[in-house]
């Protein structure tokens, strides 16, 4: 995982929480400005440093190591209307719903859930859009085996 990469997911997973860089920084034991340099994409944190920030984020910190050829492709920027959508209300309760339905985390959930969107759509999109989107995701959730013969 690159730095890039790194500070998109950490960024995501803190504006899906709903939560402010001193929030984040102050409860990892962190300055702000390191945390928004990591957020950027510089900086290079150690392993204890990346656990205490997915502990202050709710998230689980993983350490893997896979061949080259299984490597995945670098996730996709989030869009600046993805992520003010990320900080509303509507958004964290369905994340909450999948996360219920599925038994997951919600903070790990969210962050995966703006890649995939961002992924998904693969430019900015309007407001209304990314809200039929998330409907798309609720909806396949929710009733999996509907539409099944």
């Amino acid at each position: 995982m690159g730095n890039q990469e790194l500070g998109q997911q950490l960024r995501a997973l803190r504006t899906a929480g709903d939560r402010t860089l001193l929030s984040v920084a102050t409860e990892a034991g962190l300055s702000v400005p390191y945390v928004a340099n990591l957020e950027n994409g510089r900086g290079n944190p150690t392993v204890d440093v990346l656990s205490r920030l997915a502990d202050a984020l709710g998230a689980t910190f993983v350490v893997r190591v896979e061949p080259a050829h299984g490597a995945s492709p670098p996730a996709p920027a989030l869009p600046p209307s993805l992520v003010r959508l990320s900080r509303g209300a509507r958004f964290r309760r369905d994340v909450r719903t999948i996360a219920d339905a599925t038994g997951e985390q919600p903070a790990e959930l969210s962050g995966r859930l703006l890649t995939a969107l961002a992924a998904l759509a693969g430019r900015d999109l309007a407001e209304a859009d990314w809200f039929r989107l998330l409907d798309a995701v609720l909806l396949v959730h929710l009733h999996p085996h509907a539409g099944k013969a």
